[in-house]
């Protein structure tokens, strides 16, 4: 019999190669930035839509107590898939540069190890977080029957967490090679899954808010399949992983990922914390919090996406050297937020009273829709900017500033101006409280990105002589 293994060897190698072609260091940086994060939207808000579905189809059931008991799931499912979020960070922080430099077996190793650590480190945490889930939906506030939903909707959950965590992994990866529109088909493949099987287990099985979970599990392992054929079989980006290499590489991931991961664990700990202060003023407001969490996602996946996409053309234009390159990728990055937030505050104004009605949402709870729909949109481009700088720093190797500014946002953003602005206005000033803090800490995070832009640009001229 003809052995293969060469021809396969050689076909593997063949598609690193092409894959480790850097496509981001010539041509329309501003083409860049808008190819990668639209379709880096599509693919993002594909995860997003999966949740809006399970929660719209939740509320034709007309239960308030179980919107609110997944509003309170979702918060804690949401540190989880923070951590899945910076260990693709560090994969794109460390496989984009060596893209850049065309050091093909180099990517092809620290991808392989990037994937193996995804699963590792969410499936530890998952573990971890298993024995405490009542625990912590209690300290968030969940009460009773709310609080036993909420609980059985994030057991159900919580284990498939490694698999979404291998997806966005493998997004990192394809993003770092240039390839978004595989990396979007990882999340479609996922948000299609779910859309579909929602109506299905929820209303034909009967199962009810424990039906919109299965069907969320039922995603992420279409996420993880699509995602391993798109890194393994498209780009050969997987190789045998040896012990040695994969501790080396483990190092230089972690390096970033841990900082990117805490960095990531700020934004749940802030919605944590509004979350607590919301439950105060009962289910209703929890709901209406809940609703607009899910909304916020779909009308600004764009900015979201971008503060995934701008890290790798970042990483391969520092690859190469072009620090001219890299600032006018930061400023492109900047100009596209703006008018990404602009769109979305129309589209938002405009449909808030059908947001409203479509989840069901009456008194207090519609009011708070329309409110946040209508009058809270501007205020994301300044969380839009500070997304984007973290991932920008990450790229640079200068995560602390990423994880200063994140958590800063986060405590001192977040903490007084909604106990302040509850305190004033009830529910609507607790909304208002959690993006305020955005305004000063994205203006600031923005402005340091290019101060150190220039200190790595002055280093390397002093290193070349």
């Amino acid at each position: 019999m003809r052995d293969t293994k060469p021809a396969r060897d050689a076909s593997s190698s063949a598609a690193a190669a092409a894959s480790t072609t850097p496509r981001f260091v010539e041509g329309s940086l501003l083409k860049h930035v808008l190819v990668m994060s639209g379709t880096g939207a599509v693919g993002l808000m594909a995860i997003f839509l999966g949740d809006f579905a399970n929660l719209l189809f939740l509320g034709m059931l007309g239960d308030t107590e179980i919107i609110a008991a997944v509003g309170y799931a979702s918060t804690v499912l949401f540190f989880s898939v923070s951590l899945g979020i910076g260990l693709s960070i560090g994969a794109a922080a460390v496989v984009s540069p060596a893209v850049g430099a065309r050091r093909t077996e180099d990517a092809r190793r620290l991808s392989t190890s990037a994937h193996l650590l995804s699963v590792v480190v969410s499936a530890i945490v998952v573990a971890l977080l298993w024995p405490w889930l009542a625990t912590v939906l209690g300290w968030l506030g969940a009460r009773g029957r709310t609080l036993e939903l909420a609980t059985t909707y994030s057991g159900i959950v919580l284990p498939s967490t490694p698999l979404l965590a291998l997806g966005m992994c493998a997004g990192g990866v394809l993003r770092s090679v240039g390839d978004p529109r595989r990396a979007m088909y990882v999340t479609l493949g996922g948000a299609a899954i779910n859309v579909l099987f929602d109506p299905i287990l929820i209303f034909w099985a009967g199962f009810g808010m424990e039906g919109a979970a299965y069907a969320s599990v039922l995603a992420r392992i279409t996420i993880a399949g699509i995602a391993l054929w798109a890194v393994g079989r498209v780009h050969g980006m997987f190789g045998r992983p040896g012990l040695a290499a994969l501790v080396g590489d483990t190092r230089r991931i972690m390096a970033v990922a841990v900082p990117a991961m805490m960095t990531n664990l700020a934004t749940p700990t802030a919605n944590a914390f509004t979350t607590s202060v919301m439950a105060t003023y009962g289910d209703a407001a929890v709901a209406a919090w809940t609703i607009f969490g899910r909304v916020v996602p779909l009308a600004f996946g764009a900015l979201f996406a971008l503060s995934g996409s701008i890290g790798p053309i970042i990483g391969q234009n520092l690859g190469a050297g072009d620090f001219g390159r890299v600032r006018t990728a930061i400023r492109e990055a900047v100009r596209v937020t703006a008018v990404f937030t602009l769109v979305a505050w129309g589209v938002l104004a405009l449909a808030a009273p059908f947001i409203a009605s479509g989840f069901g949402a009456r008194g207090e709870t519609e009011v708070l829709v329309l409110f946040a729909c209508r009058w809270l949109a501007p205020l994301f481009a300044f969380l839009g900017g500070l997304f984007v700088a973290n991932a920008i720093f990450n790229t640079l190797r200068h995560p602390h500033y990423a994880t200063l500014f994140n958590w800063g946002r986060a405590t001192i953003g977040t903490v007084p101006f909604v106990w302040l602005g509850g305190h004033l206005a009830g529910p609507h000033g607790v909304f208002v409280g959690n993006l305020v803090g955005a305004v000063v800490f994205g203006s600031i995070a923005l402005v340091t990105c290019f101060r150190v832009v220039d200190r790595l640009e002055a280093a390397a001229k002093s290193t070349n002589g």
